[in-house]
């Protein structure tokens, strides 16, 4: 039996793996935490780790939580790393991302969950059921603004180049957050997959972890 430690995208929290099959290994949620102020992704990262509590174990992240599971992988010897709709380090953050960080557009600009905007971030997460826009909806009703304003941040201004010596990327054709264009190599690709594989995809998710989970 395996300790895995699953970390969920933005503002999310386990349901999304509802669909998910880890098989018999003991699997360990990481939950976000809001972050201390001027607090830099190295020292969030060491937070997070704190959770972890057995040695060598296999994470697993979702969008965000790929990227934070990369900076775990930094602190801690692990036995593999698993990236769903995620990216590996700075030269996969698609263009319009780098060009944000460039224009510091996260400072001028802090995102606000205005409901007028939801039809958009659905189709660029790729909603497809009325349970999913549902529980998005809940999401962004109970983010906190400060974990919002620093996680969005973080992301467009990843400066990270090291990748984890055992790494698995599983990234989905249509994905609109991280386009695939800009993903080198991923050692699975799901075609029409969107953003949400673990819950549009889990089918074919499953075969994959019950592959790499062995």
């Amino acid at each position: 039996m395996k300790h895995i430690y699953v970390i969920s995208g933005f503002g999310a929290d386990e349901r999304v793996f509802s669909k998910l099959d880890f098989g018999d290994n003991d699997v360990h949620f990481i939950q976000w935490k809001i972050p201390e102020k001027n607090e830099t992704l190295a020292t969030y990262a060491q937070r997070l780790r704190q959770e972890i509590l057995y040695p060598n174990p296999i994470l697993i992240g979702l969008s965000f939580g790929g990227m934070m599971a990369i900076e775990i992988a930094k602190l801690i010897p692990v036995e593999k790393v698993i990236l769903m709709s995620s990216i590996r380090d700075r030269s996969e953050l698609p263009l319009l991302m780098k060009l944000a960080a460039f224009l510091h557009l996260t400072k001028i600009i802090p995102l606000r969950p205005f409901r007028i905007l939801e039809p958009i971030e659905n189709y660029n997460l790729g909603v497809e059921t009325k349970e999913q826009k549902q529980l998005l909806r809940e999401y962004r009703k109970n983010i906190n603004q400060q974990y919002t304003d620093f996680a969005l941040d973080e992301i467009v201004n990843w400066k990270n180049e090291w990748s984890p010596q055992h790494v698995v990327h599983i990234h989905g054709t249509k994905d609109h957050i991280f386009p695939i264009r800009y993903i080198k190599n991923p050692e699975y690709v799901i075609r029409g997959g969107g953003h949400l594989l673990s819950m549009n995809n889990a089918d074919q998710v499953n075969e994959i972890l019950k592959k790499e989970l062995k």
